[in-house]
């Protein structure tokens, strides 16, 4: 961008620069005053044109840069939407595998604790069982 900015203060430069040259270049040379205006119009004439041609130059290059950005910005954006969908299905294959590990853990523990609960009964109404046969021997 530096460059385009450079190289369009340099044309205006040399734009500037060879109309005020060319007016001093007429104003000084020995002619009539008739002869003058038909070269001041002749000469502003070929800088409106230069001018005008560097507008459409600089128009075209505009345009370009425009149409690159553009194609670079639509890029960009549809390679974030992919990363994002990306890591959004990442994330849902992570959580299903969360709560599937999560379940089966749920579940076994579940199932230890019901065989614990049965087995600390079972003990529990054992001793309870020796304990009234020991008190039916002592009675």
């Amino acid at each position: 961008m530096d460059d385009n900015k450079m190289a369009k203060g340099m044309m205006i430069g040399f734009i500037t620069g060879g109309i005020v040259g060319s007016i001093i270049a007429l104003l000084y040379a020995p002619k009539s005053g008739r002869e003058l205006r038909a070269d001041i119009k002749v000469k502003k004439d070929e800088y409106l044109e230069d001018a005008s041609e560097y507008l459409n130059t600089a128009k075209e290059k505009a345009s370009t840069i425009i149409s690159e950005s553009k194609k670079k910005s639509e890029q960009l954006i549809k390679d974030a939407k992919e990363k994002a969908s990306h890591l959004l299905s990442d994330a849902n294959k992570i959580l299903t595998e969360a709560k599937a590990k999560a379940g089966e853990t749920y579940e076994k523990s579940k199932q230890i604790i019901s065989n614990e609960s049965d087995r600390v009964k079972d003990a529990f109404n054992a001793g309870l069982e020796a304990y009234n046969q020991e008190k039916k021997k002592i009675d």
